[in-house]
């Protein structure tokens, strides 16, 4: 564990000299700034029926053909499975929960620490979050004050310069309620004009840099809903710790994640971090992806060390537990299956990738 006398002696002194120039402005809560899926949308109760009813695969190969062949880690019986994360020291759950939906309410602290606290003791380990998730940092902080070991806590920058990246994360700790962050994240880097200026001797990654230096954060990362090009050369620029990406069924059709940046990320040992699984509820269609089941499996059979879900109440947190303590990675003609069931409506699914 990082010592954290550092982290509060930098707070007092290095970050209060550090900042001299005003933050640019964040937006507020959106779906555009929105890093996790939530699978309860409109049509999920329809969809619910067409899942019981549908028929099993059949013919798969057997589970020695698996697309993933290495085995997940078991961390403790009856809970969820942990991957390690690339090159870190840390291990998150296979489920993350997403800071989002029913953990960024304004007004929902005490729902969202009931869902915080009942995932840490089904074994959830992993929290994404950040300051453009309306309470979501609050919410969060309250929940976990008492439980800050127990979790690896993740959470972003929005701005794209040094000083204002500095202030941004000095407001996160003091929302959260903690003295060091174990993933600060570029957030949403899309364009090549946005990846110079994050590059740049006064761009935020100085800033993630000199916090990882300081020990105020203990891995850097970057996140990406589009543009998987942009992202692939930014691995390649500089040796990040965490990769969060959008991964689901429907991926592979537009501006795909999975060829050159998953290969690349896989090839520097970098921590790959699923988002958008559900693509906010669009992935369930009848006659297409019906089921949570599906859509998780499909991402957590790729090599991914976890997946980040949103969540709008306890039941949906039950059933996501549920699933990834009976996972099993997919065959390969398995995920071929959901690919090809996700074709006639990949536009629908790949929304975000032209839309934001």
């Amino acid at each position: 564990m990082i010592e954290c006398i550092s982290r509060r002696k930098f707070l007092k002194i290095s970050l209060a000299s550090a900042i001299s120039i005003g933050l640019l402005g964040c937006s507020p809560f959106s779906p555009e700034w929105n890093e996790e899926d939530s699978q309860q949308e409109s049509g999920r109760e329809e969809l619910q029926a067409a899942e019981n009813n549908e028929v099993k695969e059949k013919g798969l190969p057997p589970e020695e053909e698996h697309v993933k062949e290495e085995p997940v880690k078991e961390e403790e019986p009856d809970k969820i499975p942990r991957r390690k994360l690339g090159k870190t020291e840390i291990s998150p759950s296979l489920l993350g929960l997403g800071g989002a939906f029913a953990l960024a309410r304004r007004g929902g602290a005490d729902d969202a620490a009931k869902i915080i606290h009942r995932a840490v003791d089904l074994g959830v380990n992993f929290i994404d979050t950040a300051p453009t998730y309306q309470e979501s940092e609050t919410n969060i902080g309250l929940a976990i004050e008492h439980l800050r070991e127990k979790v690896i806590l993740a959470s972003k920058t929005l701005d794209r310069t040094y000083d204002g990246t500095m202030r941004l994360f000095e407001k996160s700790l003091k929302r959260l309620k903690t003295d060091y962050l174990d993933i600060y994240q570029l957030h949403s880097v899309h364009s090549q004009s946005e990846l110079k200026r994050i590059l740049a001797p006064d761009g935020a990654l100085k800033a993630l840099t000199k916090l990882k230096e300081d020990g105020l954060i203990r891995y850097t990362g970057i996140t990406g809903h589009k543009n998987p090009e942009i992202l692939t050369q930014a691995l390649k620029e500089f040796d990040f710790d965490c990769l969060l990406l959008a991964l689901n069924a429907g991926d592979i059709y537009y501006q795909s994640f999975q060829i050159e940046l998953l290969k690349t990320a896989e090839e520097r040992q970098i921590g790959v971090i699923a988002m958008k699984v559900a693509s906010y509820g669009r992935i369930f269609r009848e006659n297409g992806i019906t089921s949570m089941e599906q859509a998780l499996g499909y991402v957590l059979t790729l090599p991914v060390s976890t997946a980040v879900v949103g969540i709008s109440n306890m039941d949906e947190l039950e059933e996501n537990v549920n699933i990834v303590q009976n996972f099993r990675p997919y065959s390969r003609e398995k995920m071929k299956q959901l690919e090809e069931l996700a074709a006639p409506y990949w536009q629908d699914i790949n929304f975000f990738k032209k839309q934001w």
